[in-house]
């Protein structure tokens, strides 16, 4: 059986890693794009995200129009 948890407590951290991830993400694909180093007016993205110790690996791929 599963421990006991804080509902909102894990809600609330997992907000605040995704608000980390998409801000830091965001910033540094604008960076990439603004340094010149992307050609044609499409950017392949992949995020992969993996928690340590257990089996998830969640990928998520997505084109994006410049």
């Amino acid at each position: 059986m599963a421990a006991e948890f804080d509902e909102d407590r894990l809600n609330m951290a997992i907000r605040k890693f995704l608000k980390h991830v998409g801000v830091s993400s965001q910033r540094e694909i604008e960076n990439l794009v603004r340094s010149g180093a992307v050609t044609g007016g499409e950017l392949k993205l992949r995020m992969t995200l993996v928690a340590e110790g257990t089996p998830m690996k969640h990928v998520v791929e997505e084109t994006i129009a410049l």
